[in-house]
């Protein structure tokens, strides 16, 4: 619950609509209860958006949008290091552009735009209703993780396919 919020929260954005269905996986590290690697799929109306995230195996994230013209990856989306700069890859055939996002703390960033919506009594960058539905989407994976079930493929198996 804690780097895979970003994840879905990303998905949603850009498909623009709330997943129709999810599934997850999560493994619980058995002495803090946290969830250390979880893995889920989203399915929406236009597209599926897969990923995995830990917060307890090698410090790496990438962000990678395939679309039917080219695609996007996205070096440390989620908590850009203060020290360095980002990047981001665009690719539309054989062509990549290499994007540098300037240093930046993306929490203060946060701050500094939820305080002045209070301040100015402005709408806040991210409605409620948005953090709501991200939560939805946040428990269906934890939810399906904890009571879906798995078809093992040997029990799909028929005479006709065991040839």
């Amino acid at each position: 619950m804690d780097i895979g919020c970003y994840c879905i929260s990303l998905s949603r954005f850009l498909f623009g609509e709330e997943p129709r269905r999810i599934l997850g996986i999560v493994d619980t590290d058995p002495v803090m209860g946290i969830d250390r690697l979880t893995s889920g799929v989203l399915e929406f109306h236009r597209g599926t958006s897969t990923f995995t995230c830990s917060t307890q195996l090698a410090p790496y994230q990438r962000v990678n949008v395939f679309g039917t013209e080219g695609r996007v990856e996205i070096e440390i989306p989620f908590n850009a290091p203060p020290d360095r700069p980002c990047k981001l890859w665009h690719q539309r055939g054989q062509s990549i552009t290499e994007i540098s996002i300037e240093v930046c703390d993306q929490y203060t960033l946060q701050c500094d735009l939820f305080a002045k919506a209070v301040i100015d009594d402005g709408p806040v960058p991210t409605q409620l209703e948005d953090a709501v539905a991200n939560m939805l989407a946040v428990e269906a994976v934890f939810l399906i993780a904890r009571h879906g079930t798995w078809i093992d493929p040997a029990d799909t198996r028929t005479p006709e396919t065991e040839e």
